[in-house]
């Protein structure tokens, strides 16, 4: 037998999106308090490390206190993986996910940071609408990822269009490059997501998503894992430090993704994420 047809309401949606805004903007995830943890104990910096226990204390304070890690509470980036046997009832689902944002940032008296248009830019004042990214998968389940994301550090992003013979050391030039002209702006340590091939969209797209893997998990790919650990190193080697005051912990983690591509191009994208690399996840 197949899987059986789950239907789920939109008010569920709406709800479980409201409650994983401000869930993301109060408490880091476990592995990202891990990772700051680990890197107070192997920075060598003083400086650095008092940086790092501050960033620590400011997380603890924000979970007992209930308010945000950082002032700047993001953009709402969210991920819908949907199995393509469950259907939606009570009203639409882009429309549910905006409503979740609205509520989640009224609620959660989270700063609301977006602008109606880019040019006249005027406030909406209810920090939507989101940025819904959405992928059809296998079963009956529905999982969402809330990854609000601050400008401070999506500001130092790029997108380099590269030759195919630019080959790997191109990828890395490339990576450090994004890296280095970001500086302290980025709120060091950060998390460095990177999308190699696809297209001009497809890259940029996987490097956003790579920043809501765990800063723990490695990629499967043997060459791609190597490739991470030798970009961080790379990366902690600069001397950017904690909080760009100097220090061996610049980044916490390299994630890479992957995808084929055209004979023609070597698309790669940097999505950098601060210290607060905000995201929750639940599967419905």
């Amino acid at each position: 037998m197949g899987i059986k047809v789950r239907t789920i309401q939109i008010a569920e949606i709406v709800r479980n999106i409201a409650e994983m805004c401000i869930e993301a903007n109060h408490f880091l995830s476990d592995d990202m308090k891990a990772a700051l943890k680990a890197a107070k104990e192997t920075e060598q910096s003083p400086v650095g490390r008092q940086v790092l226990e501050q960033l620590q204390e400011n997380m603890q304070i924000a979970g007992m206190e209930q308010i945000p890690i950082c002032q700047d509470t993001g953009m709402a980036v969210v991920f819908l993986e949907i199995g393509q046997e469950v259907h939606f009832e009570g009203g639409l689902l882009e429309e549910a996910v905006h409503e979740g944002v609205r509520q989640g940032y009224r609620e959660g008296y989270l700063r609301k940071s977006v602008i109606a248009d880019p040019l006249f830019r005027q406030n909406t004042n209810d920090n939507t609408p989101a940025v819904i990214h959405t992928r059809i998968v296998a079963g009956n389940k529905v999982g969402i990822t809330v990854a609000p994301k601050g400008f401070g550090s999506e500001n130092m992003s790029r997108v380099f269009m590269l030759k195919p013979a630019d080959g790997i050391e191109g990828v890395k030039k490339a990576v450090l490059t994004a890296v280095e002209e970001a500086g302290p702006n980025a709120c060091p340590p950060m998390v460095v997501g990177v999308g190699i091939g696809g297209t001009f969209e497809k890259c940029a797209l996987m490097a956003k998503k790579a920043l809501t893997r765990s800063v723990s998990v490695r990629s499967q790919i043997p060459y791609v894992r190597e490739l991470e650990q030798e970009l961080l190193r790379s990366i902690n080697c600069s001397g950017i430090g904690p909080g760009g005051l100097g220090g061996s912990t610049t980044a916490l983690a390299v994630n890479i993704e992957t995808y084929p591509t055209h004979i023609a191009g070597l698309p790669v994208a940097v999505n950098i994420c601060c210290h607060v690399n905000r995201h929750a996840v639940r599967v419905l």
